[in-house]
């Protein structure tokens, strides 16, 4: 993965922590307990954080790339990606079925998400160090 895709899956998974948050907000209020929205609003809030860091990850990379020396990418950028990614996917996605269904042994899976999501900055922090 290049580092404009990395900023063009951050975008595209920023507007869905958007969508996914005002639906929360609007549709949820009245179907869920304050304490099942919380529980979604804490993987809305992660999904739009780690959307973030895949923006800064695809930047940092689309600089790496053209700034003239050839150096491309920085090594542990698309893992660091990937694993935002994946963070986003078993953190947040967990959250919202758990809310959605009330299968609270999805919270069994969620720190999964949590590990990916601290080796996602962990990679990060290697990968700016490489340089």
């Amino acid at each position: 993965m290049d580092g404009r895709t990395i900023v063009a899956t951050g975008a595209g998974l920023g507007a869905l922590a958007v969508a996914i948050g005002a639906f929360g907000a609007h549709g949820l209020r009245d179907i869920v307990t304050p304490d099942a929205l919380q529980i979604y609003e804490t993987g809305v809030r992660y999904h739009f954080y780690h959307a973030l860091a895949l923006v800064l990850v695809g930047v940092l990379a689309v600089a790496a790339s053209s700034s003239g020396s050839g150096a491309g990418m920085p090594a542990g950028a698309t893992a660091a990606a990937w694993s935002f990614i994946a963070g986003i996917a078993i953190f947040s996605g967990s959250l919202y079925v758990m809310t959605l269904t009330g299968m609270r042994w999805l919270g069994a899976i969620t720190p999964i998400g949590g590990v990916a999501f601290i080796v996602g900055w962990v990679l990060l922090a290697r990968a700016a160090l490489s340089r």
